[in-house]
């Protein structure tokens, strides 16, 4: 079984490991590789984001620099250009929390002040190491990825020998980042970034290994959605490829999960949870 945890966050607690909770995608950015520009409008992620929250998604998290490989950054005022507008349009309309995904401390800053909760840091705290006072000024969630190198140079990134024992340690490092700057412990979950500079035969080894990452003592979350190495012919068949990767990530002890579809993976989701409920270990 998944050992629980308390999530706390700015102004609610989430309980982890009874059930998975399902974190919905939103990106309002113009390159992601799934959906980007289809909600660049705040009329349009609005409309969305209540979409999502009806489909069963217990968190929504709203992205607005994409990180898929060979993007290049952007500054934060653009980033913010894009993502204000639609926390202003969405404060006090959704009961689920909202979740940003920005590795920027002054990003975080405003996300907060405009309502959301977790700051979901693709980068784990390795390119703004002062995102970590924002949370803890804030009293945010704070997810920590775990990345290699950056979007811009995945492509030359050679293959790691030891994969998991190297994003266990690093996430451990992070984790200590974290804390060392006042993050409580309850307020952290850790992600081992399905992807994120990864060769595509790695992520299934992540998927096989992620009971390592118990040892951190910290709820996990997985975010297999619609990457790369799950690709098939049409978008309907990377669905069930998503499905098989979500449920191969709750039997192997996620606490939450990240996707686009928030329908078809709310059923696996379920499935996944059942099977989990009559295991014994």
């Amino acid at each position: 079984m998944r050992k629980p945890f308390v999530w706390k966050l700015k102004s609610r607690e989430l309980q982890l490991g009874e059930r998975t909770l399902i974190m919905g995608v939103l990106n309002v950015t113009p390159d992601s590789f799934s959906d980007g520009g289809k909600f660049m409008d705040p009329d349009r992620a609005f409309a969305r984001a209540v979409e999502i929250e009806e489909q069963g998604a217990d968190i929504i998290d709203i992205g607005a620099e994409s990180t898929r490989p060979g993007s290049a950054r952007i500054s934060a005022a653009e980033e913010n250009r894009r993502l204000i507008p639609v926390l202003k349009r969405l404060r006090g309309k959704l009961t689920v929390p909202l979740s940003v995904d920005t590795y920027k401390a002054e990003v975080a800053e405003l996300a907060i002040e405009h309502g959301a909760e977790i700051i979901n840091d693709p980068s784990g705290l390795t390119f703004d190491p002062l995102l970590a006072k924002t949370v803890v000024q804030h009293d945010a969630g704070l997810v920590l990825n775990h990345m290699r190198g950056r979007p811009e140079t995945w492509a030359k990134l050679p293959p790691l020998r030891d994969m998991m024992g190297t994003i266990v340690r690093e996430l451990e490092a992070t984790v200590s980042r974290a804390r060392r700057a006042g993050v409580d412990h309850s307020q952290i979950v850790i992600d081992p970034g399905i992807g994120f500079g990864k060769r595509k035969e790695q992520n299934s080894e992540i998927l096989a290994q992620l009971g390592l990452l118990a040892r951190l003592e910290l709820p996990l979350m997985v975010g297999p959605s619609r990457k790369s190495f799950l690709a098939q012919q049409n978008e309907e068949q990377t669905r069930f490829a998503t499905a098989a990767a979500v449920t191969a990530s709750i039997l192997a002890g996620a606490h939450v999960v990240r996707v686009h579809d928030v329908v078809e993976m709310r059923a696996a989701v379920q499935v996944a949870d059942e099977v989990l409920r009559y295991r014994g270990d």
